[in-house]
């Protein structure tokens, strides 16, 4: 059986971190802020800004929720970000997505100021990322690479397979694993929906990053015995023990890949929880960046 990859273990030790540095700073009298803005009412966004709101209440930091109707118009959720680019008392900003269809996600990111960006997509983050220079790491990918480091699954040397192109997960994932530094240094294959015989390639793989958004997609027969599963995928489905109710289940068939992996990561409670942590951690990763020397 499959070592269990428990996000919620690792979460807890960063959070740990990130108390003890945010009380440090509010004894120097600086008090974090972190604000999100959610534009409609998906709840599956609503659920999780009251993670984030949890989680950042119990290492310090001050939270901040908008949330900004269906029909808001472009011009005016980016003037909201650039009046939160401006307050000096606010250090982290973001902005929960899926988006509503007439809002560009381009545009949007591009309108965090890039130092305030703790989900790390602004192109000047995303840049640094590619280049290899010290900025904010999206979260996600951030999370990802953490998981893998913190069970003894470093991507050293090893052959990873990412599923899933994203701007938010697979490009930047990609990147940041081919890192030139002992946490990354990975040989990356970035797989995707126009990708002939994916099986091959994942079965190819020391680990199988999954993030495409389609509940079990990943089955045993895709995966070598042995080999280590990221599912980063977060999918609502009917429950079946449950009549009308609805549950979360990943891009892994779960129980079938757990016969068969060396290790896979659970949904709830892998990625997710150290996502958040992730993020709380860049909020004060963005405060250090706008020191000046830093």
């Amino acid at each position: 059986m499959a070592e269990i990859l428990d996000g919620r273990v690792l979460a807890h030790e960063i959070q740990g971190d990130v108390a003890t540095e945010v009380a440090r700073l509010a004894d120097e009298g600086t008090v974090l802020t972190l604000v999100a803005l959610q534009v409609g009412e998906d709840p599956g966004t609503r659920a999780y800004g009251r993670v984030l709101a949890r989680a950042s209440r119990e290492v310090g930091i001050r939270f901040e929720a908008q949330e900004l109707p269906e029909e808001t118009p472009q011009a005016v959720l980016l003037r909201e970000l650039e009046a939160r680019n401006r307050d000096p008392e606010i250090h982290g900003v973001l902005v929960h997505r899926p988006l509503p269809s007439h809002l560009d996600p381009y545009a949007v990111s591009e309108a965090v100021a890039p130092i305030k960006d703790v989900d790390g997509l602004h192109p000047l983050n995303l840049g640094k990322l590619l280049t290899g220079q010290p900025g904010i790491i999206p979260a996600t990918p951030l999370a990802v690479r953490d998981l893998l480091v913190h069970f003894g699954h470093a991507p050293l040397g090893k052959h990873v397979v990412v599923v899933g192109r994203s701007d938010i997960v697979g490009r930047p994932l990609a990147a940041l694993l081919m890192q030139k530094n002992p946490e990354s240094n990975a040989t990356v294959t970035v797989a995707h929906s126009r990708t002939k015989s994916l099986d091959r390639h994942t079965r190819a793989a020391d680990i199988v990053v999954v993030a495409v958004g389609r509940p079990g997609f990943l089955r045993k027969d895709m995966v070598r015995p042995g080999a280590v599963v990221v599912d980063v995928g977060i999918n609502s489905v009917p429950d079946p023990e449950r009549p009308g109710k609805r549950r979360l289940v990943g891009d892994v068939a779960f129980a079938e890949v757990e016969a068969v992996a060396g290790a896979v990561s659970p949904v709830p409670g892998g990625v997710g929880p150290v996502t958040v942590a992730a993020l709380l951690r860049n909020t004060v990763e963005a405060f250090d960046l706008s020191i000046p020397g830093s």
